[in-house]
């Protein structure tokens, strides 16, 4: 027996609008956990892995992400101890057509042309073995040639996902025609005709496949990606394209690049079936529709009370929210925002997020708690010429050597045990021990202990933004 190699790729990318406050552009929705104990990247990274079978070989899946997003990745990976063959890192979102390239002309570097399996990191599967049986089937097709797409059995009328026309042909599908999102009388007939399934973003095809239709239908594209990956720098598991190259790259999707001219060309591209209780957690009311539920359709998260109202999604992270009278409505609480939505109206949640971007709001880009590579730190409290946060740096970790020209910084120890430098000192202070950082004084606070370390810092000054920082040593190759 034959053995198929398949290379899995996760598409990491996107901002996650729609789910907005939880979802914010430096802390992205693939990255939260909305369903199980698992981050929705971790789930999908897990689910592939889980594809090997007696006539299939899985690699250790390729990442494709936002640079931003670069310590994210690896922490998730980390603490679900989990191997990857490579993080590719977008200097740029760019969509998905050039993305898939990179994973392709990666995987192809290797001297092997394997069948790629992508799937996207922001879904959710309930019937993982439906879903490892479709995607099997689908990597066997594949492997004979042209590209098989996952379509998901829709089982009621939505209007927020796009749509594939397909007929059955023998024991294949063959996929007739892409349509967009409809509206709700479309949708009806749509899921009437039994003729149309929703589009997953999960495809399958060899590597040369994908650059074969690629080169057919966007030479642009395939020259441009080509020239940006050719230039690319390793970085232990980072590979990253040339900058200025990949900018320079069309920006499509999939669909608009390759997928929807398949059909009457001689690339097949087939269907596979998939019903396993799949969901794309894209808005709120999709998140309501997978939560576990009380007898009067309301899903709460976190602190939450509710009464007298139906159909009700209440997430809450810091504090009580309580609801009261409520029907189909969506509360989600953070540290720092709250949003209140019509359950229906949930997609218009992005609206919210470009006046946000308009107006040059914080909270549109990062939460009140701010992730790092070395640890994370939440602003508890700011005002005139102050602000207060709470700072945690993970053990063997350490922050920049740096200065500041407009802020000076009181640093006190809550528990575990520091190393600073300060100017010509180096300092080691444990619980409750606490010392001054003068304004334009170098440096650094680092964690030589094998617990967290916690510290209350105290900043005073002229200015207090983050782009205050002179930079002379860090061990994350940030400038």
């Amino acid at each position: 027996m034959s053995i198929l190699q398949i290379q899995p790729v996760i598409m990491a990318g996107g901002s996650g609008t729609r789910l907005w406050p939880l979802s914010r552009a430096g802390f992205p929705k693939q990255f939260l956990v909305l369903s199980g104990t698992q981050s929705l990247f971790q789930q999908a990274v897990q689910r592939v892995a889980g594809l090997a079978s007696a006539d299939i070989s899985a690699l250790p899946a390729l990442i494709v992400g936002n640079e931003e997003h670069r310590f994210l990745v690896l922490d998730q990976l980390r603490d679900a101890r989990i191997q990857t063959a490579a993080v590719l890192l977008e200097p740029v979102g760019r969509n998905t057509a050039p993305a898939v390239s990179l994973a392709a002309l990666q995987a192809l570097a290797a001297g092997q042309d394997p069948v790629l399996v992508v799937t996207p990191a922001d879904q959710t599967v309930v019937d993982e073995a439906a879903f490892t049986a479709a995607l099997q089937r689908a990597v066997r097709q594949a492997a004979e040639g042209g590209i098989v797409i996952l379509g998901i059995t829709p089982d009621r009328p939505e209007t927020g996902f796009g749509y594939i026309k397909s007929q059955a042909q023998g024991e294949q599908w063959r996929v007739e025609r892409f349509v967009e999102k409809p509206d709700l009388a479309t949708a009806e007939a749509y899921l009437a005709s039994g003729d149309y399934f929703w589009n997953s973003g999960m495809f399958v095809m060899r590597a040369s496949t994908w650059l074969q239709a690629l080169l057919r239908f966007r030479p642009d594209i395939d020259v441009a990606t080509r020239a940006a990956f050719a230039g690319a720098q390793p970085d232990g598991l980072f590979v990253r394209p040339d900058k200025a190259l990949f900018a320079a790259v069309p920006a499509e999707s999939v669909d608009y690049a390759v997928m929807e001219h398949c059909p009457g060309s001689d690339i097949p591209l087939h269907m596979v079936p998939l019903d396993a209780g799949w969901n794309d957690l894209g808005a709120w009311d999709a998140v309501w529709q997978v939560a576990p539920k009380d007898a009067a359709g309301n899903a709460t998260v976190g602190d939450a009370i509710v009464a007298d109202s139906h159909n009700t999604l209440v997430h809450a992270t810091s504090r009580l929210v309580s609801a009261v009278g409520l029907d189909n409505i969506v509360i989600v609480e953070t540290a720092d925002a709250v949003l209140v939505a019509d359950r229906s109206k949930s997609q218009d949640v992005k609206k919210i997020v470009s006046q946000l971007s308009e107006r040059q709001r914080a909270e549109q880009n990062l939460h009140r708690k701010v992730y790092r590579p070395w640890g994370w730190y939440d602003s508890i409290d700011m005002g005139e010429r102050f602000q207060v946060k709470r700072i945690m740096v993970k053990p063997g970790a350490s922050l920049s050597l740096q200065m500041h020209h407009h802020r000076a910084e009181h640093w006190i120890v809550v528990s575990g045990t520091a190393e600073i430098t300060n100017g010509d000192q180096v300092l080691l202070l444990s619980e409750n021990q606490s010392t001054y950082i003068p304004l334009g004084q170098v440096h650094r606070l680092a964690n030589p202990g094998k617990v967290p370390l916690e510290i209350i810092e105290v900043q005073s000054g002229s200015y207090l933004g983050e782009d205050d920082i002179v930079r002379f040593d860090d061990s994350y190759g940030r400038k």
